[in-house]
């Protein structure tokens, strides 16, 4: 890894690029038009602008991010949290491109993502699990009745 796109914004971005760059990696940070004068984007080597404040128009974009990979010769990308970090599909996206993904594989993303079924995961494998449901829930009414059940 040798250039890292950090694909999030503040203090999490800000971790992100202090840490790499104590590394030795070059970064490159991404931002918004109502966050370009965050110091996060001054912290970069490189910073690149994706898209208007609204996130899901900047930081949820993933072709803007992949972009701005492409654009700077990022060879990896951290999604930090938030944003596109919970998005198995970006995370194929990123490394169907040729590139690092910084962070969980996307299997694990969809199989953890389902809260229902990863308690189910790891109940099955022995691991203790708060009292809950099994199943979705599709109805406040369903809730209020799991609710009583489990307290």
């Amino acid at each position: 890894m040798q250039t890292l796109l950090v694909a999030n914004r503040g203090e999490i971005a800000a971790r992100i690029i202090r840490t790499a760059a104590a590394m030795g990696i070059t970064t490159v940070a991404v931002y918004s038009e109502a966050d370009a004068e965050l110091p996060f984007v001054a912290d970069a080597d490189v910073a690149v602008p994706i898209g208007p404040p609204a996130p899901a128009e900047s930081y949820l974009d993933a072709d803007a991010i992949l972009a701005a990979a492409r654009q700077t010769g990022a060879d990896a990308i951290h999604p930090g949290y938030g944003f596109l970090s919970e998005s198995a599909d970006f995370a194929e996206r990123v490394m169907a491109a040729g590139l690092i993904w910084v962070g969980p594989p996307p299997a694990a993303m969809r199989a953890m993502g389902d809260k229902v079924a990863a308690r189910n995961t790891m109940a099955a494998a022995g691991v203790p699990v708060a009292p809950g449901s099994d199943v979705p829930l599709h109805t406040a009414a369903a809730a209020l009745a799991g609710a009583e059940r489990n307290g």
